[in-house]
Parts: structure tokens; sequence; C-alpha cells
């Protein structure tokens, strides 16, 4: 078999020809030779029945009982034969044994026809064993003439005519020289047929031979499996036509993908524009699916004019997005810093100019009115958001709000108890996107009645929290108010590599807690409100007193 897989493709489609041109002879064979053993017992069955029927009818076999009708009866039995050409013809009395016989050898001997005996009185043929060979064998009822009698019709014998049938052998023997002309000319023609479909195929493979195209394909395969990317090739109709499992996996499709339309697999949204090319992202386009954070490229592929379809490679950007985020913490408070030393250098211009005019009192009022505005800022967030990390996230908030002449409001209704580690951590990346993209929406709407502000409230209830996050900005447009958490749209200029991924962010941690982000347009702007579950801090056990020691 190896050897017959090194062989070339023209030599391997002759050969295979070949043999189904032997099996196709074969069965025609097969065919051939019951067809003719059919056509022998229909034909022959008629013409035996016939001379059956003209024996029994002969006034020599009819004079009377054929036991007691003397010489004539043999003859009119060897008559038959030889004007018909048949090869036994013979008379047997009612009990069927043969009284005359063109085979001697039969003389006295019950004929072997059970069918026949029970129902003497019927024309009938069948396939019997004579002396051990197979004859075709009609049999006509003897039958008295009342004319002649004067009496009832009785039965005087059975008149029998033979025909020896066909073995399988004898047919294949008479069909052999037609067989053989039919094998002679399907072979010329498949062996011509083969060549030129080798050659057709051929020129359709890119002159490859098929263990050349084994062994791309599992070239093919190999790598496809080793990429450490995950790769999906569709054709021009967007059925997938190659898929690793990587691939596979991260976009969470069944196992029987290659073949189906990205319809049929329910492929919507974002990751469908992506993959089919129509928003016309082809290059690092970055899709959300089923919680995880990945980077689309994708490549058409045309050969000779033609459109083929596309590759698209996928990476698994999820952890990476994480470091963004916790870059973005660091960021946060890189922006505070900045935003507090800009306000403490205005204030400190402010407090040397006061000290170079001498005016010592306002001095002290202009400090006095700082220390109470900051320590009623700490004390109202303090009071109402008893987790550290959100306290201080909503303190730095108010500084880069400040600068950005942005009011930022804490509502009065803001409750949230300690949270443990991973739960701060989550709501604080939430809070802190939602109120970032409040400050840019209000800071940049010119046309404002009043001050631009960012009012933030926070209920919790057991292990659910709530954000409401609202501004005075200009609102959303309700034909994109979807889409502005889709991962990599923005509705502001992309600068220093952004791309709009904090709401992103924003939508799967709500969605990886087992909640959701949603936005709605207000008279006054738009509000955001996010909800998720999470984990309340370990209370944490009372401090022992100190215990009082005596003289």
């Amino acid at each position: 078999m190896r050897r017959l897989w090194r062989r070339s493709l023209a030599s391997q489609l002759v050969l295979v020809q070949l043999i189904l041109i032997a099996a196709v002879l074969v069965a025609v064979s097969a065919v051939s030779v019951e067809q003719t053993r059919a056509s022998f017992q229909r034909n022959e069955g008629r013409r035996v029945l016939a001379l059956a029927e003209d024996l029994a009818a002969n006034p020599v076999v009819r004079r009377g009982p054929v036991a007691t009708a003397g010489a004539g009866l043999p003859a009119a039995v060897a008559q038959l034969q030889t004007v018909t050409g048949v090869e036994v013809a013979m008379v047997t009395d009612p009990a069927g044994v043969v009284v005359a016989s063109t085979d001697t050898l039969l003389l006295r001997d019950p004929v072997p026809w059970p069918a026949l005996l029970a129902a003497p009185m019927r024309s009938a043929s069948d396939t019997i064993d004579l002396r051990g060979r197979s004859y075709l064998v009609a049999a006509a009822p003897v039958l008295s003439s009342p004319a002649q009698t004067g009496e009832a019709v009785t039965q005087l014998g059975i008149a029998l005519v033979a025909q020896e049938s066909p073995t399988r052998l004898d047919a294949l023997a008479t069909a052999a020289p037609s067989l053989l002309t039919y094998l002679g000319a399907a072979m010329v023609l498949g062996v011509i047929g083969s060549l030129l479909l080798a050659r057709w195929i051929k020129r359709q493979t890119l002159g490859m031979e098929p263990a050349e195209i084994v062994a791309l394909a599992e070239q093919r395969e190999a790598i496809f499996a080793g990429i450490a990317e995950g790769v999906v090739a569709l054709d021009p109709r967007n059925r997938v036509t190659m898929i690793n499992p990587l691939a596979r996996r991260l976009l969470s499709l069944p196992a029987q993908t290659v073949g189906a339309s990205l319809a049929e697999l329910q492929v919507q949204g974002r990751l469908h524009e992506v993959l089919t090319g129509a928003n016309g992202e082809e290059q690092d386009a970055v899709v959300i699916r089923s919680g995880r954070v990945l980077v689309l490229n994708r490549m058409p592929v045309r050969h000779g004019g033609r459109e083929l379809g596309s590759v698209t490679t996928l990476r698994d950007r999820t952890q990476l997005a994480e470091l963004e985020s916790e870059i973005g913490a660091f960021r946060g408070t890189t922006d505070l810093l900045r935003a507090q030393t800009h306000e403490f250098a205005n204030q400190l211009h402010t407090i040397s100019g006061l000290i170079q005019i001498g005016d010592y009192e306002e001095v002290v009022s202009y400090v006095d009115a700082l220390t109470e505005g900051r320590a009623a800022l700490d004390l109202t967030v303090a009071r109402r958001v008893r987790d550290r990390s959100l306290a201080a996230l909503l303190v730095a908030k108010s500084a880069v709000a400040a600068e950005r002449r942005v009011t930022l409001r804490i509502s009065e209704r803001t409750h949230l108890a300690p949270l443990e580690p991973a739960s701060s951590f989550d709501v604080s990346t939430v809070l802190g996107n939602l109120i970032q993209n409040g400050i840019d929406a209000a800071a940049s709407r010119t046309d404002a009645p009043q001050p631009p502000w960012v009012r933030v409230e926070i209920r919790q209830s057991g292990s659910t929290v709530e954000l409401s996050v609202s501004d005075s900005g200009p609102g959303v447009d309700s034909t994109i108010a979807t889409e502005v958490f889709e991962h990599g749209f923005t509705t502001k200029a992309a600068r220093d590599g952004e791309r709009g991924i904090g709401l992103a962010l924003t939508k799967l941690i709500c969605r990886r807690r087992g909640g959701e982000v949603e936005i709605r347009n207000t008279p006054e702007g738009a509000e955001f409100v996010a909800r998720m579950t999470i984990t309340p801090a370990e209370p944490r056990p009372a401090a022992p007193r100190p215990r009082a020691v005596g003289p």
C-alpha cells in the first residue's frame, strides 16, 4: 500500500480505474448470467409447456390408458423429440410412473415432482432433477375423449417434455465474447479518462502529487495547532473553512464548526463585523467575547484576482487589559498628584501674595477656609464610604475634577461598607472609569447654563452594589447608546493609543460579577448605572483594651 501511495497520480488513477472496471465487469457478468437463466426459464418454459400440451393432445397418446397403449406410444414420444429437438419427452401413468420416454433409463421410475403428483390434472412447469441433472420440465394431463368413449373425461396419464437448464458456467461462457468486447472498450476509455483526469487534477493542485498534498495538509495542521494564537479562516460566504482549537476555545464555539456559517454559529455584533471586515477595521481590532478581551487581525486572501476569503488571528489580551486597568489606577494617582501640585501651587501663590502685601489676617482666613473645605470633603467621604480604597478614589477624583473646573458631588444617599480586596479593586475600577467619563463629558460642554458637575451615588444592599454617576454633559446620542460599551469605541479622538477601553472594561467587570451597566439620558445630561455583586470585608476584631496596673 505504501508503494502504491508513492506512485504518481496518473498511475494511481489508472490502477484504480482498472480495478473499478474489473469490479464492474464481475457485477455485470453476474447480472448477465442471472438474466440469461431467467430468460431461459421464461422462453423455454412457454415452449416446453406448449410441446407437452401437443404431446398430451396426440391421438395416439389419447387412445386409451397409457399403460396399455402398446408400441405406438414410444413412437409418438420419439417423433416429438425428432421434430422439436427437445432433450427428453415422456409419458407417465396417472401415478407419475414413466411408461414411455426418449431416455430409456427413466422407464418405470416415478417422476420426482411431488407438486405435480399432488395435482395431476393441471398443466405446470418447474425445474427438477432427472438423473442428477437439472431440467426445465413442463407437464400436461393426457385426458380421454368423451366423444369416443361416451363417458366422462378421465385422466389417462401425464405428458412431460424436458429441456436441460444451462448452468451458470454455461451462461457465462455464452456471454463471454460480448463481455470481453465491453471489457476491452471500457479499459481503453478508462485509461484515457484516467490520464485526462490526472492531468486536470494536477493542474488544479498546482502540480502536486497526492503524497505532497498529504504532507502539506499535515504540515498545515501541525502549524495551526502549534501557533500560540487563534486562527479562523472564512470563505467568501462567511463559512468557517478552518479553525484551530485555541480559536474555538477563545470564541466559545462548538466542536463541529468547520463548514458552518457565522450566522449558524450565532456570531453577531462587533465580532461578526471584524471577522467579515464589514467595519473596515482589520488590524488590532479589540473585541470582548465570553469575558475575554481579544485582539483580532484580519487578512483578506486573494489569488489570481479572485476573492478566496479571509484569515483572522486572535490573541487573548484579557490579562493585558487587567494590567492596563491597574496602570490606569497608577495613572489616576499621577493625575491626582499633578492636580494637587497645581492646586497647591496656586494656593501658595495666593498666600505669598497676601503676605507680600502685609494682609496677614486675610492669610489666616484663607488658610482656615482651605483647611475647612478639605476637612469637610474628607469627613463627608469617610462617613459615607467606609471602604478606604474607594474613599481615596473619590478624594482623588474630586481634585482632578476641580482642576478642570468641574464640581464632584457625593449624594447624601451614598453608603458603602468595607469590601474585601478583590471586590474593592473591581468597584474602584468601574467607579473610576465612570467618574472620569463624566468629568470629560461635563468639561466638554460649553453651552451649559450652570457650572459643570458630576454627581456620584453608591448604594449597597447586602452583596449587591449599585453605582450611579450622572453628569451635566451633552448626553449620549441614542443611535450609539448601545455601542459606547464596545471595546475600541470612543466618542473622543484617540490619544496615546487609547481606544475607549474604559467603558468596555466597566462592562466586562460588571458581567464577570453577575451584573450589568447601562446608560440613559436625563434632562441634565447622561447617567451611567452599574450593578454588580461584591463580597463585604470580614469584620475586624476589636482591639483589646489596656488593663490598668495597680500599685
